[in-house]
Protein backbone atom coordinates (compact mmCIF):
# COMPACT_ATOMS: atom_id res chain seq x y z
CA UNK A 1 0.00 0.00 0.00
CA UNK A 2 2.74 2.50 0.47
CA UNK A 3 4.24 1.87 -2.95
CA UNK A 4 0.49 2.83 -3.97
CA UNK A 5 0.18 6.11 -2.46
CA UNK A 6 3.74 7.18 -3.12
CA UNK A 7 2.79 6.96 -6.39
CA UNK A 8 -0.09 10.00 -5.79
CA UNK A 9 2.93 12.07 -6.06
CA UNK A 10 4.09 10.84 -9.79
CA UNK A 11 0.28 11.43 -10.67
CA UNK A 12 0.75 14.87 -8.87
CA UNK A 13 3.87 15.66 -10.83
CA UNK A 14 2.41 14.48 -14.61
CA UNK A 15 -0.25 16.64 -14.36
CA UNK A 16 1.29 19.87 -12.74
CA UNK A 17 4.26 19.90 -14.94
CA UNK A 18 2.67 19.98 -18.49
CA UNK A 19 -0.30 22.02 -17.02
CA UNK A 20 2.07 24.99 -15.47
CA UNK A 21 3.66 24.98 -18.81
CA UNK A 22 0.41 25.60 -20.76
CA UNK A 23 -0.48 28.08 -18.05
CA UNK A 24 2.93 29.95 -18.41
CA UNK A 25 1.95 30.49 -22.46
CA UNK A 26 -1.45 30.78 -21.84
CA UNK A 27 -1.36 33.44 -18.57
CA UNK A 28 0.82 35.79 -21.48
CA UNK A 29 -1.23 35.21 -24.01
CA UNK A 30 -4.60 36.26 -22.19
CA UNK A 31 -2.90 38.91 -20.12
CA UNK A 32 -3.40 37.06 -16.97
CA UNK A 33 -0.38 38.81 -15.48
CA UNK A 34 0.23 39.65 -11.61
CA UNK A 35 -1.59 42.43 -10.39
CA UNK A 36 -2.14 44.33 -6.86
CA UNK A 37 -5.54 41.91 -6.92
CA UNK A 38 -3.30 38.86 -5.66
CA UNK A 39 -4.16 39.39 -1.52
CA UNK A 40 -3.78 42.96 -1.86
CA UNK A 41 -0.54 42.75 -1.90
CA UNK A 42 1.36 46.22 -2.23
CA UNK A 43 4.15 45.52 -4.74
CA UNK A 44 6.31 46.11 -7.45
CA UNK A 45 4.46 44.23 -10.06
CA UNK A 46 5.95 41.82 -12.53
CA UNK A 47 4.67 40.52 -16.06
CA UNK A 48 4.42 37.12 -15.08
CA UNK A 49 1.35 35.32 -15.15
CA UNK A 50 -0.24 34.57 -11.79
CA UNK A 51 -2.56 31.67 -12.32
CA UNK A 52 -0.56 29.15 -11.61
CA UNK A 53 -2.54 27.64 -8.69
CA UNK A 54 -4.78 26.04 -11.21
CA UNK A 55 -2.77 23.83 -12.11
CA UNK A 56 -1.87 22.74 -8.16
CA UNK A 57 -5.97 22.82 -8.00
CA UNK A 58 -6.24 20.30 -10.78
CA UNK A 59 -2.88 17.93 -9.16
CA UNK A 60 -5.24 17.36 -6.45
CA UNK A 61 -8.65 17.59 -7.38
CA UNK A 62 -8.59 15.48 -10.84
CA UNK A 63 -7.30 12.45 -9.45
CA UNK A 64 -9.39 12.93 -6.45
CA UNK A 65 -12.45 13.52 -8.42
CA UNK A 66 -12.32 10.77 -10.92
CA UNK A 67 -11.77 8.28 -7.74
CA UNK A 68 -14.68 9.64 -6.57
CA UNK A 69 -16.97 9.24 -9.67
CA UNK A 70 -15.58 5.38 -9.89
CA UNK A 71 -16.65 4.95 -6.58
CA UNK A 72 -19.60 6.35 -7.08
CA UNK A 73 -20.54 4.47 -10.23
CA UNK A 74 -18.77 0.68 -9.91
CA UNK A 75 -18.71 0.73 -5.92
CA UNK A 76 -16.25 0.08 -3.31
CA UNK A 77 -16.41 -3.17 -3.94
CA UNK A 78 -16.30 -3.50 -7.56
CA UNK A 79 -12.53 -0.80 -6.96
CA UNK A 80 -11.17 -3.09 -4.35
CA UNK A 81 -11.52 -5.64 -7.03
CA UNK A 82 -10.31 -4.21 -10.01
CA UNK A 83 -7.30 -2.75 -7.74
CA UNK A 84 -6.31 -6.16 -5.16
CA UNK A 85 -4.30 -3.96 -3.18
CA UNK A 86 -7.04 -2.10 -1.81
CA UNK A 87 -9.02 -5.21 -0.84
CA UNK A 88 -8.33 -4.81 3.63
CA UNK A 89 -9.57 -1.13 2.86
CA UNK A 90 -12.57 -1.11 1.54
CA UNK A 91 -14.55 -0.42 5.08
CA UNK A 92 -11.96 2.49 4.80
CA UNK A 93 -12.37 4.06 1.74
CA UNK A 94 -16.13 3.56 2.84
CA UNK A 95 -16.01 5.63 5.62
CA UNK A 96 -13.54 8.44 3.56
CA UNK A 97 -15.74 8.98 0.70
CA UNK A 98 -18.39 11.90 2.18
CA UNK A 99 -15.14 13.34 3.75
CA UNK A 100 -13.22 13.09 0.46
CA UNK A 101 -16.36 14.76 -1.34
CA UNK A 102 -16.70 17.59 0.95
CA UNK A 103 -12.91 18.21 0.99
CA UNK A 104 -12.80 18.47 -2.98
CA UNK A 105 -16.14 20.82 -2.82
CA UNK A 106 -14.01 23.03 -0.29
CA UNK A 107 -11.35 23.31 -2.75
CA UNK A 108 -13.45 24.30 -5.30
CA UNK A 109 -14.54 26.97 -3.50
CA UNK A 110 -11.20 28.35 -2.16
CA UNK A 111 -9.71 27.91 -5.38
CA UNK A 112 -12.92 29.90 -7.20
CA UNK A 113 -12.32 32.60 -4.72
CA UNK A 114 -8.95 32.83 -5.37
CA UNK A 115 -8.97 32.97 -8.97
CA UNK A 116 -11.25 36.53 -8.62
CA UNK A 117 -8.88 37.92 -6.19
CA UNK A 118 -6.30 37.20 -7.93
CA UNK A 119 -7.87 39.34 -11.22
CA UNK A 120 -9.84 42.03 -8.90
CA UNK A 121 -9.45 42.61 -5.27
CA UNK A 122 -12.31 41.03 -3.42
CA UNK A 123 -11.26 42.39 0.20
CA UNK A 124 -9.58 40.60 2.89
CA UNK A 125 -12.60 39.55 4.58
CA UNK A 126 -14.75 38.33 1.85
CA UNK A 127 -11.77 35.73 1.79
CA UNK A 128 -11.44 35.56 5.12
CA UNK A 129 -15.26 34.75 5.57
CA UNK A 130 -15.13 31.90 2.81
CA UNK A 131 -12.11 30.03 4.83
CA UNK A 132 -14.02 30.37 7.92
CA UNK A 133 -16.87 28.62 6.22
CA UNK A 134 -14.97 26.13 4.47
CA UNK A 135 -13.36 25.13 8.07
CA UNK A 136 -16.39 25.13 10.07
CA UNK A 137 -18.21 22.96 7.47
CA UNK A 138 -15.53 20.40 7.52
CA UNK A 139 -14.96 21.08 11.36
CA UNK A 140 -18.52 20.34 12.13
CA UNK A 141 -20.03 17.80 9.30
CA UNK A 142 -17.20 15.77 8.75
CA UNK A 143 -15.73 15.97 12.83
CA UNK A 144 -12.07 16.93 11.14
CA UNK A 145 -11.02 17.89 15.22
CA UNK A 146 -7.92 18.63 16.75
CA UNK A 147 -6.96 17.94 20.56
CA UNK A 148 -10.27 15.57 20.35
CA UNK A 149 -9.35 14.52 24.39
CA UNK A 150 -10.57 18.20 25.65
CA UNK A 151 -13.71 16.64 25.10
CA UNK A 152 -14.13 15.26 28.36
CA UNK A 153 -14.19 18.86 30.08
CA UNK A 154 -17.31 19.57 31.23
CA UNK A 155 -20.06 21.39 30.37
CA UNK A 156 -18.37 22.49 27.36
CA UNK A 157 -17.83 19.01 25.60
CA UNK A 158 -16.65 19.29 21.86
CA UNK A 159 -16.83 22.76 21.92
CA UNK A 160 -13.17 23.90 22.78
CA UNK A 161 -11.81 21.32 19.85
CA UNK A 162 -14.14 22.38 17.44
CA UNK A 163 -13.20 26.13 18.04
CA UNK A 164 -9.41 25.21 17.77
CA UNK A 165 -9.61 23.21 14.74
CA UNK A 166 -11.28 26.41 13.07
CA UNK A 167 -9.40 28.60 14.61
CA UNK A 168 -6.01 26.31 13.00
CA UNK A 169 -7.36 25.39 9.57
CA UNK A 170 -8.11 29.25 9.55
CA UNK A 171 -4.51 30.04 10.62
CA UNK A 172 -2.78 27.21 8.23
CA UNK A 173 -4.56 28.83 4.88
CA UNK A 174 -3.37 32.41 5.57
CA UNK A 175 0.02 31.31 6.96
CA UNK A 176 0.91 30.22 3.53
CA UNK A 177 -1.08 32.81 1.67
CA UNK A 178 1.08 35.57 3.15
CA UNK A 179 3.99 33.12 2.61
CA UNK A 180 3.46 33.26 -0.77
CA UNK A 181 5.45 36.66 -1.00
CA UNK A 182 8.77 35.77 -3.48
CA UNK A 183 9.39 32.93 -5.64
CA UNK A 184 9.05 29.40 -4.98
CA UNK A 185 9.14 30.19 -1.40
CA UNK A 186 5.49 29.41 -0.65
CA UNK A 187 5.61 25.94 -3.10
CA UNK A 188 8.72 25.26 -1.55
CA UNK A 189 7.99 25.22 2.11
CA UNK A 190 4.69 23.18 1.33
CA UNK A 191 6.45 20.82 -0.18
CA UNK A 192 8.96 20.33 2.38
CA UNK A 193 5.69 20.35 5.32
CA UNK A 194 3.72 17.99 3.37
CA UNK A 195 6.40 15.80 2.54
CA UNK A 196 7.33 15.16 6.71
CA UNK A 197 3.70 15.06 6.80
CA UNK A 198 3.42 12.25 4.49
CA UNK A 199 5.77 10.98 6.13
CA UNK A 200 4.16 10.91 9.53
CA UNK A 201 0.57 10.00 7.72
CA UNK A 202 2.69 7.18 6.45
CA UNK A 203 4.12 5.68 9.48
CA UNK A 204 0.58 5.74 11.18
CA UNK A 205 -1.04 4.26 8.09
CA UNK A 206 -4.01 6.98 7.21
CA UNK A 207 -3.68 5.75 3.21
CA UNK A 208 -6.30 8.52 2.15
CA UNK A 209 -4.64 11.42 3.83
CA UNK A 210 -1.00 10.57 2.52
CA UNK A 211 -2.63 9.75 -0.61
CA UNK A 212 -3.99 13.36 -0.98
CA UNK A 213 -0.81 14.37 0.64
CA UNK A 214 1.12 13.02 -2.37
CA UNK A 215 -0.48 14.60 -4.48
CA UNK A 216 -0.54 18.41 -3.68
CA UNK A 217 3.68 17.27 -3.02
CA UNK A 218 3.63 16.39 -6.64
CA UNK A 219 1.79 19.48 -8.02
CA UNK A 220 3.97 21.47 -6.12
CA UNK A 221 7.50 19.84 -7.47
CA UNK A 222 5.77 20.72 -11.09
CA UNK A 223 4.88 24.10 -10.35
CA UNK A 224 8.19 24.62 -9.08
CA UNK A 225 9.63 23.84 -12.23
CA UNK A 226 8.40 27.04 -13.51
CA UNK A 227 7.86 29.03 -9.98
CA UNK A 228 11.65 28.66 -8.77
CA UNK A 229 13.56 32.12 -8.69
CA UNK A 230 13.47 33.66 -11.25
CA UNK A 231 9.66 32.44 -11.69
CA UNK A 232 7.98 32.13 -14.63
CA UNK A 233 4.58 32.18 -13.25
CA UNK A 234 3.15 32.62 -9.75
CA UNK A 235 0.33 30.82 -7.77
CA UNK A 236 -2.10 33.46 -6.87
CA UNK A 237 -4.40 33.10 -4.24
CA UNK A 238 -6.03 30.32 -6.42
CA UNK A 239 -3.01 28.25 -5.43
CA UNK A 240 -2.04 29.56 -1.93
CA UNK A 241 -5.49 29.24 -0.20
CA UNK A 242 -5.49 25.47 -1.81
CA UNK A 243 -2.55 24.58 -0.77
CA UNK A 244 -3.25 26.21 2.90
CA UNK A 245 -6.80 24.94 3.25
CA UNK A 246 -5.36 21.35 2.29
CA UNK A 247 -2.43 21.71 4.87
CA UNK A 248 -4.94 22.48 7.51
CA UNK A 249 -7.90 19.96 7.12
CA UNK A 250 -4.89 16.73 6.38
CA UNK A 251 -3.44 17.76 9.53
CA UNK A 252 -6.23 18.12 11.70
CA UNK A 253 -7.46 14.76 10.14
CA UNK A 254 -4.50 12.70 10.66
CA UNK A 255 -4.12 11.05 14.45
CA UNK A 256 -0.95 11.28 15.91
CA UNK A 257 -1.87 10.09 19.50
CA UNK A 258 -4.32 6.94 19.79
CA UNK A 259 -6.46 8.21 23.16
CA UNK A 260 -8.27 5.54 23.00
CA UNK A 261 -5.63 2.28 22.64
CA UNK A 262 -1.92 4.57 24.10
CA UNK A 263 -0.45 1.68 24.45
CA UNK A 264 -0.19 0.63 20.88
CA UNK A 265 3.39 1.43 19.50
CA UNK A 266 2.39 3.86 16.29
CA UNK A 267 0.11 5.26 18.94
CA UNK A 268 2.45 7.70 20.22
CA UNK A 269 2.48 10.08 23.22
CA UNK A 270 0.08 12.76 23.79
CA UNK A 271 2.67 15.51 22.97
CA UNK A 272 2.11 14.15 19.35
CA UNK A 273 -0.65 16.37 18.97
CA UNK A 274 2.20 18.77 18.78
CA UNK A 275 3.34 17.89 15.19
CA UNK A 276 1.72 19.99 13.14
CA UNK A 277 2.86 23.04 14.90
CA UNK A 278 6.17 21.79 14.53
CA UNK A 279 6.60 21.16 11.10
CA UNK A 280 4.66 24.11 10.10
CA UNK A 281 6.80 26.21 12.19
CA UNK A 282 8.37 28.60 9.75
CA UNK A 283 5.12 29.55 8.17
CA UNK A 284 3.17 30.23 11.27
CA UNK A 285 6.73 32.70 12.59
CA UNK A 286 6.20 34.68 9.29
CA UNK A 287 2.76 34.93 9.46
CA UNK A 288 3.19 36.00 13.38
CA UNK A 289 5.80 38.45 12.84
CA UNK A 290 4.75 40.08 10.20
CA UNK A 291 1.02 40.57 11.44
CA UNK A 292 2.61 41.73 15.08
CA UNK A 293 4.73 44.31 12.82
CA UNK A 294 1.84 45.50 11.23
CA UNK A 295 -0.37 46.09 13.89
CA UNK A 296 2.40 47.87 15.82
CA UNK A 297 2.65 50.36 12.78
CA UNK A 298 -0.80 50.65 12.82
CA UNK A 299 -1.87 49.25 9.66
CA UNK A 300 -4.39 46.11 8.85
CA UNK A 301 -2.71 42.56 9.01
CA UNK A 302 -4.62 41.45 6.00
CA UNK A 303 -2.86 44.23 3.61
CA UNK A 304 0.41 43.20 2.21
CA UNK A 305 3.03 44.64 2.26
CA UNK A 306 7.37 44.17 1.88
CA UNK A 307 8.09 42.67 5.80
CA UNK A 308 7.50 38.98 5.31
CA UNK A 309 10.32 36.95 6.85
CA UNK A 310 11.75 36.71 3.13
CA UNK A 311 11.66 40.23 2.44
CA UNK A 312 13.86 41.31 6.44
CA UNK A 313 16.25 38.55 5.28
CA UNK A 314 16.99 40.52 2.12
CA UNK A 315 17.46 43.27 3.39
CA UNK A 316 20.00 42.02 5.55
CA UNK A 317 22.14 41.29 2.44
CA UNK A 318 20.75 37.74 1.01
CA UNK A 319 19.58 37.44 -2.30
CA UNK A 320 15.93 37.11 -3.08
CA UNK A 321 16.97 32.76 -4.67
CA UNK A 322 19.60 33.18 -1.15
CA UNK A 323 16.38 34.08 1.36
CA UNK A 324 14.30 31.26 -0.25
CA UNK A 325 16.80 28.24 0.08
CA UNK A 326 17.31 29.58 3.87
CA UNK A 327 13.66 29.52 4.63
CA UNK A 328 13.32 26.23 2.85
CA UNK A 329 16.24 24.79 5.32
CA UNK A 330 14.64 26.00 8.03
CA UNK A 331 11.46 24.75 7.53
CA UNK A 332 13.21 21.64 7.31
CA UNK A 333 15.36 21.86 9.70
CA UNK A 334 12.52 22.51 12.07
CA UNK A 335 10.41 20.12 10.45
CA UNK A 336 12.00 16.61 10.12
CA UNK A 337 11.57 15.86 14.24
CA UNK A 338 8.62 16.76 14.34
CA UNK A 339 7.88 13.34 12.24
CA UNK A 340 8.41 11.00 15.32
CA UNK A 341 7.77 13.80 17.72
CA UNK A 342 4.48 11.34 18.97
CA UNK A 343 6.40 7.98 19.02
CA UNK A 344 9.16 9.73 21.59
CA UNK A 345 9.52 9.24 25.05
CA UNK A 346 8.94 12.08 27.07
CA UNK A 347 12.17 13.63 27.63
CA UNK A 348 12.98 13.53 23.50
CA UNK A 349 9.58 14.94 22.62
CA UNK A 350 10.64 17.87 24.99
CA UNK A 351 14.12 18.26 23.21
CA UNK A 352 11.92 18.42 19.66
CA UNK A 353 10.08 21.08 20.78
CA UNK A 354 12.84 22.75 22.63
CA UNK A 355 14.93 22.95 19.65
CA UNK A 356 12.29 24.43 17.78
CA UNK A 357 11.57 26.99 20.36
CA UNK A 358 15.64 27.88 19.99
CA UNK A 359 15.60 28.28 16.46
CA UNK A 360 12.69 30.40 16.13
CA UNK A 361 14.58 32.43 18.83
CA UNK A 362 17.30 32.66 17.48
CA UNK A 363 15.64 33.90 14.23
CA UNK A 364 13.71 36.71 16.04
CA UNK A 365 17.33 37.69 18.33
CA UNK A 366 19.00 37.76 14.57
CA UNK A 367 16.70 40.00 13.22
CA UNK A 368 15.75 42.08 16.03
CA UNK A 369 19.50 42.79 16.50
CA UNK A 370 20.88 43.74 13.19
CA UNK A 371 17.17 45.91 12.69
CA UNK A 372 19.99 48.82 13.25
CA UNK A 373 22.08 47.69 10.58
CA UNK A 374 19.18 47.54 8.15
CA UNK A 375 17.99 51.14 8.38
CA UNK A 376 21.51 52.50 8.32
Amino acid sequence: MVLVVLATILVGLMIALPATAALVRLGERLNTLDSQGHGGHVKELRRIPNIGGVAIFAAVAIPMAIFLIVVGIFGVDTLAGWVPVLEPYRERIRENVPAATALLACLIALHSIGLIDDRKALGPFLKLGVQLATATFMVIAFDVRLLTFLDRIQPLGPVPSILISILWITLVTNAINFLDNMDGLAAGVAAISGTLFMAAALLYEQWFIAAVLGLMIGGLVGFLRFNFPPARIFMGDGGSLVIGFLLGVLTARTTFFDEMHPWRPLSGGWYGVFMPIVVLAVPIYDFTSVTLIRLRQGKSPFVGDQQHFSHRLVQRGLTRRGAVLVIWAIAATTGIGGIVLGSLAGWQAILIGVQTILVLLVLASLEYASRHAVKA
